[in-house]
């Protein structure tokens, strides 16, 4: 039997993205794992299917903004669903900073995240 998802495993899931850790964040994701980013074409934004897509939409996160922090963490779990709710910080290559509430809502399976849906405030840019 696989242990359920908690509140700490996803404090450990978003220390991993303040680590820049992607194998850390890829032992949380199931085989079958989608990502909702918060920007893209689509109604969802954009979809990254699979664990390799994901892994890809994960590092882009690292590669657009280098010193990427999610910062104040505040994380629940109501059955197969949970939700953590933070900070975002991060410094464009053009020199313009993100300081933004963002929230990701879960959707579990097997003890694994299947779907990490993430939404952010559509604050304008800082200045460098």
């Amino acid at each position: 039997m696989t242990a359920p998802i908690t509140a700490e495993t996803l404090a450990d899931f978003a220390q991993a993205w303040n680590d820049h850790d992607i194998e850390k964040l890829m032992s949380h994701m199931h085989a079958d794992c989608k990502f909702h980013a918060v920007a893209g074409p689509d109604l969802m934004g954009r979809t990254f299917s699979g664990l390799a897509e994901v892994r890809e939409g994960f590092k882009a996160a690292w590669q657009n903004f280098p010193d990427a922090a999610w910062l104040n963490g505040d994380h629940f779990v109501v059955g197969d669903r949970g939700v953590s709710e933070s900070t975002f910080c991060g410094t464009k290559a053009d020199g313009s900073r993100i300081e933004a509430r963002m929230v990701d809502v879960f959707t579990f399976k097997d003890g694994k995240i299947l779907i990490k849906n993430a939404y952010r405030k559509d604050r304008p840019a800082l200045a460098g």
